[in-house]
């Protein structure tokens, strides 16, 4: 049997699918399974009043979506304009009962994704203080893959700006 027969090939490992981004020179990671659909940037309708990283608004299928500059939000820094930044659409839920509302995100170099076991993510002892939605870590070997939880992307003023409807629903 050839040598590369015994390794099993990276399509064929179980776990979990992580589309990876870049925030600066660090790589993060989304679970697929909040994305609903990878999009270039698109023209966006600003929010008057907003805090910086509120990127605007659009309209997709009919839904207006809001969006965040992830770079902006975590660092100061907008996404830099490149082939590479596309605009993620998540589904945004506070918990897991609640209807899922679109949430836009501009994200840098979003265009690989990697496969493992949720499990392999680990805790690294930070207090990671308002910034809640970063999660563990995992050790890749191109480096440390943070994961974002993008249920804790929003504050509670935040998320009353960007969806007053559904707030005032409850």
């Amino acid at each position: 049997m050839c040598p590369s027969r015994l390794h099993t090939p990276a399509r064929n490992v179980r776990g979990q699918l992580y589309l990876l981004f870049r925030l600066g020179e660090d790589r993060y990671a989304l679970d697929v399974r909040d994305v609903v659909e990878v999009l270039p940037l698109l023209q966006l309708k600003q929010v008057p009043e907003a805090p910086a990283w509120v990127a605007g608004v659009f309209s997709h299928r009919g839904v207006l979506v809001p969006v965040l500059d992830l770079g902006a939000l975590a660092f100061g820094k907008p996404a830099k304009v490149r082939t590479s930044t596309r605009l993620v659409v998540v589904h945004y839920s506070t918990e897991p009962l609640d209807p899922a509302r679109w949430l836009g995100l501009i994200l840098e170099q979003a265009t690989d994704t990697l496969r493992c076991r949720p499990e392999d993510f680990q805790e690294y002892g930070l207090n990671q203080g308002e910034a809640r939605y970063l999660g563990p870590v995992y050790p890749s070997s191109n480096g440390l893959v943070q994961r974002i939880r993008v249920g804790d992307l929003l504050s509670d003023a935040v998320r009353e700006l960007l969806f007053p409807a559904a707030e005032e629903a409850l």
